[in-house]
C-alpha cells in the first residue's frame, strides 16, 4: 500500500503483542540525521510504549545507509530478538541514489532471509526532503513507529513458530 494512502503511525494497539522481555537492536544512519534521528525516536518511543524495556534496546550508529548492511549483520550476532535498520536516502542529481537504495535494500533483504532473527527494513527513499519529513513524524506519520511494531510482531511470530515446531 502506498504511504500516501496510509499513515505510518496508525496501528491497532490491540493487534500488537506485548513487547515485555523482547530485546531489540537498532542500527541507524547518521546521514540525513534530522530525518533518521526522528525515525529513531519514533521507533524507541513505540517499542517502550508497547512494553519493551529501554534497557533492552541497543542502538548503534553508522555513517550512511549503505553501512546499515554491515551494522545489521553485526547486530544479528548480539543477544537481540530483532534488528531494525533505519536510514534515509533522498534523490539527488546522479544515479548514486539508485545504487545506494538498491544495494541497501538487497543487503537488508538478504539478511532478513538468512539470519535467525528478523531484520526490519526502515530505509526511507524519497524524491525530496519534504517527502522524508512527511515520513519521520510529519503528515504521513513516522516510519520508525511502523518498524517498531513490525519488530514486535515478528519477534512474537518467531516465538510462536519456534514453540509449535
Amino acid at each position: 500500500m502506498a504511504t500516501k494512502n496510509h499513515n505510518l503511525s496508525d496501528y491497532d494497539i490491540n493487534s500488537v503483542p506485548s513487547g515485555e522481555g523482547m530485546k531489540v537492536g537498532i542500527v541507524v544512519s547518521e546521514w540525513n540525521n534530522n530525518i533518521t534521528g526522528a525515525l529513531l525516536k519514533g521507533a524507541i518511543d513505540t517499542l517502550v510504549k508497547n512494553g519493551v524495556s529501554q534497557s533492552d534496546i541497543k542502538v548503534l550508529t553508522v555513517p550512511g545507509s549503505f553501512e546499515l548492511i554491515h551494522a545489521a549483520t553485526r547486530m544479528t550476532q548480539q543477544p537481540v530478538d530483532a534488528v531494525i535498520a533505519i536510514g534515509c536516502v533522498i534523490r539527488g542529481d546522479t544515479p548514486h541514489f539508485d545504487y545506494i537504495c538498491e544495494g541497501t535494500t538487497y543487503g537488508l533483504a538478504r539478511l532478513n532471509a538468512t539470519q535467525p532473527i528478523p531484520v526490519i527494513y526502515g530505509l526511507i527513499t524519497t524524491n525530496d526532503m519534504q517527502q522524508a519529513l512527511d515520513r519521520c513524524g510529519g503528515k504521513l506519520g513516522n516510519k520508525g513507529d511502523e518498524c517498531a511494531i513490525t519488530a514486535i510482531k515478528m519477534i512474537d511470530f518467531d516465538r510462536k513458530t519456534t514453540r509449535s515446531f
